[in-house]
């Protein structure tokens, strides 16, 4: 979907989705914002998965590489039986419940790891210490990581064909993980002071896509934005998502959802025009760290 790339005119650059090591990523957060800065980004979103474990370094690196960091987090949600990634955008990061959500949903993806690497071990050579030996210290251990065992064990050649196969939803050896409901995630992150923006929501190569009803219920709850540009939407997801955001005059957002190595997607392959950007700082209770666009 390269050909598909949204580059908005203007001469600020904001990727606004991103992931460290904080979380399943391959690259530290200050590497993350050393690498947005060599691709000639003005501001970058750190959003690692249930977690703001990232924020503090990605902040230190910002301040020297002189990067506008949007602190964020990527939120495992759940609604009509699917699972649902919901950005939150500038929230308080001491925010008592929504701190609760993420460990209950970081405890819960260590123990569906271990479930799932005793599913595929009865079928290939996978161990616990392989997939232990492949998570950066302090993440919370997913199927990235399972993935980067099966590359280094050659059982597969990168996370992407790990993912087709052996690590696929509704798989042979896939199993659940808690994950709160959507309508809930987001009245946590607005109670929390953030900005609500549903990622990658008409992304069907990873399955079913929430129906427009559904996408209605997360506005009436409080939803502020879709993350429209992303390298899983094709053009007519793009065409149908950007009509149902201007009927409900949601912020539009276009990202990388960048992982590091062993995945195709690169920093600022898809950007939010600067003045979504400026929706979002100006809706959000902490402020952005870094200039805005004009």
């Amino acid at each position: 979907m390269g050909s598909q790339n949204h580059h908005p005119s203007g001469e600020f650059r904001a990727d606004l989705h991103t992931h460290s090591t904080a979380s399943d990523g391959t690259t530290s957060p200050r590497d993350v914002v050393a690498a947005a800065a060599a691709a000639g980004l003005d501001a970058v979103g750190i959003t690692d998965h249930d977690t703001t474990a990232g924020w503090a370094e990605a902040a230190r690196a910002a301040a020297s590489c002189g990067v506008t960091l949007v602190r964020g987090a990527e939120i495992s949600s759940a609604m009509e039986k699917m699972s649902v990634h919901m950005l939150g955008y500038l929230f308080d990061p001491d925010n008592a419940d929504l701190r609760r959500e993420f460990e209950l949903v970081r405890s819960d993806r260590v123990t569906r790891a271990e479930r799932m690497v005793d599913n595929i071990a009865a079928d290939l050579p996978l161990t616990w210490q392989d997939v232990l030996e492949q998570t950066p210290q302090g993440a919370t251990v997913g199927r990235p990581h399972i993935a980067d065992a099966l590359v280094a064990k050659g059982i597969v050649r990168d996370r992407d064909e790990a993912f087709a196969d052996i690590l696929a939803a509704h798989g042979r050896y896939f199993v659940r993980h808690y994950a709160i409901d959507s309508v809930r995630a987001v009245e946590l992150v607005r109670a929390a002071g953030g900005v609500p923006v549903i990622a990658h929501p008409g992304a069907t190569i990873r399955g079913k896509t929430l129906s427009t009803n559904a996408l209605e219920q997360l506005v009436e709850a409080g939803l502020l934005g879709i993350e429209v540009y992303h390298r899983d939407h094709d053009a007519k997801e793009r065409v149908r998502l950007r009509d149902f955001a201007r009927r409900h005059d949601l912020i539009v957002t276009g990202s990388s959802d960048y992982h590091g190595a062993g995945k195709k997607n690169r920093l600022g392959e898809n950007l939010t025009e600067p003045v979504m950007v400026k929706r979002i700082a100006a809706a959000a209770g902490v402020p952005v760290l870094g200039r805005l666009p004009q």
